[in-house]
């Protein structure tokens, strides 16, 4: 009796254990074959992913610049962590600014049409490269800068540096570097995000009826775009969507975020705080540290668009617009 239990308990095991290793060979297979299909999709995307701006030399990489519009005051927009397309997410103010002034869009590496870099995403760094491109591409100070979310560690980075380049900032729902600074920054999920990515597993979910829209969801479901832009920021997110350069930058977001904190406010800067209520209702740590970044300039004003997510631009253009427009026409 004992010798036919223990010869059924080893049936039962060898039968899992091939069940396990049908499992794993039916795994690798399909992450073979998945990885093969991103790649051949990557190939044919690049020869369609053109930029819409021109492409210039910054150290030893080339780096992205759309620029539109027209007049003596100079926009600055500066997209947020992780926003893969620059030129595609600050698209529905192009038409309100034009008119008013020019307007620019840098894509740091890693983002838009730029190169990826093996320089680490310290702040310094990448406001380094930013005035660089600038400079380069011919622009002429003073700047109006407007960013969203963590970019307000690199406008406010560069107002220090360059005080003299800047007449104002515009900050979409752009994080307090004090409360950026005492928040460990989380990377596994962009980690796994990418592996979505590599292995082709995004792409075929996008296929899936709700997918882009649940990606999209604090984006308005990109309802300003026009369609090529809604499929070109797919292309964006399937080609560059959290590689290393978007995934170091959150790395190093807590120390670039001390960093800024250290080197002191912007003084007389005039600073507009525009906070989403929906993003502030998320996080009461968040809608407080909202308030508290008036400190940060001795003109400064914040208010909160109530029916709009973090990517206030895309619920609300106009309400971006005429500050920034309010900041040029300030003497």
């Amino acid at each position: 009796m004992a010798f036919r239990f223990v010869m059924k308990g080893m049936k039962k095991i060898n039968i899992i254990r091939r069940i396990g290793i049908v499992f794993f060979v039916l795994l690798v297979g399909a992450l073979t074959a998945g990885y093969i299909y991103q790649m051949m999709s990557v190939k044919k995307d690049e020869k369609l992913y053109k930029p819409p701006g021109t492409l210039y030399k910054v150290g030893n990489k080339k780096m992205h610049l759309y620029e539109g519009g027209s007049g003596d005051a100079t926009v600055v927009f500066a997209a947020g962590w992780g926003t893969v397309n620059p030129y595609v997410d600050f698209y529905p103010l192009y038409g309100n600014i034009s008119k008013f002034a020019k307007f620019i869009v840098y894509d740091k590496f890693g983002y838009g049409y730029s190169d990826t870099t093996d320089k680490k995403r310290e702040i310094d760094v990448i406001v380094d490269e930013i005035h660089e491109i600038l400079t380069v591409s011919g622009q002429k100070p003073p700047y109006i800068f407007v960013g969203h979310s963590l970019a307000s560690l690199e406008i406010i980075r560069y107002s220090q540096l360059y005080k003299n380049e800047v007449k104002g900032i515009v900050l979409i729902d752009g994080g307090n570097p004090e409360l950026y600074a005492k928040t460990k920054p989380i990377t596994f999920i962009s980690t796994f995000q990418r592996q979505l990515i590599n292995f082709g597993i995004a792409r075929v979910l996008y296929k899936t009826n709700g997918f882009a829209d649940y990606v999209n969801s604090q984006r308005n479901g990109l309802r300003l775009l026009p369609s090529e832009l809604k499929k070109l920021d797919e292309t964006a997110t399937l080609l560059k969507g959290n590689n290393e350069n978007i995934i170091d930058e959150m790395k190093k977001s807590q120390e670039n975020a001390k960093k800024v904190v250290n080197a002191g406010k912007l003084q007389d800067i005039p600073l507009t705080i525009i906070t989403s209520g929906d993003f502030g209702n998320v996080s009461k740590e968040w809608l407080d540290s909202q308030k508290k970044m008036m400190e940060w300039s001795n003109n400064s004003r914040q208010f909160v668009v109530k029916d709009s997510k973090h990517y206030i631009h895309q619920y609300h253009p106009e309400i971006i617009a005429d500050e920034i427009i309010n900041i040029i026409n300030k003497k």
